[in-house]
């Protein structure tokens, strides 16, 4: 014979009546949730180089890789990086997405490209994800050549977005 219990927990649960009723206080406010980030010496350097046009990327000296995003320590061989250098604007689709759905989960006809873009200079997997852009969406493949297209210089903000996306360097 199998018993159930019933495991007691000590305190008064609420009802939807207690809501009903009123003996619950409520209040709705808004949030003003405003926050500040730090990019940190590796990021803010990146930013710095993306606001002048430029990807910047580190190496390691010990495994020779060349890192973008760049970062302040190999996770390879657990020593700081020391290197920084300029990047191509160029790179090879690693891999994409067709989105017919926004961020904010909004349907749309014409798809949105995230791509994964491994960086001309930067050792093999290395890369960012961003937009592709002036593309046939049926035409987008993996190994598919691109180039940076920017923000006019007097725009830039130093954001990732100052890349407004990637267009095919193939025709």
């Amino acid at each position: 014979m199998n018993k159930e219990k019933k495991i007691e927990f000590p305190g008064t649960g609420l009802s939807d009546a207690d809501f009903k009723e009123g003996r619950v206080l409520t209040t709705r406010w808004k949030v003003d949730a405003r926050y500040t980030w730090d990019a940190g010496v590796a990021i803010g350097r990146y930013l710095e180089g993306i606001k002048k046009g430029v990807i910047l990327g580190v190496r390691c000296y010990k495994c020779g890789r060349t890192m973008v995003p760049p970062r302040i320590f190999c996770e390879w061989c657990f020593r700081n990086i020391d290197e920084w250098v300029e990047l191509k604007d160029t790179g090879t689709v690693n891999t994409f997405s067709l989105c017919y759905v926004t961020w904010d989960v909004k349907r749309i006809k014409e798809p949105q490209i995230p791509a994964v873009i491994e960086i001309d200079g930067a050792s093999p997997g290395m890369g960012i994800m961003h937009l592709l852009g002036e593309v046939d969406p049926q035409k987008v493949h993996i190994g598919m050549r691109v180039k940076a297209v920017w923000r006019p210089a007097g725009e830039r903000e130093g954001a990732i977005t100052d890349i407004l996306y990637w267009k095919p360097l193939e025709k």
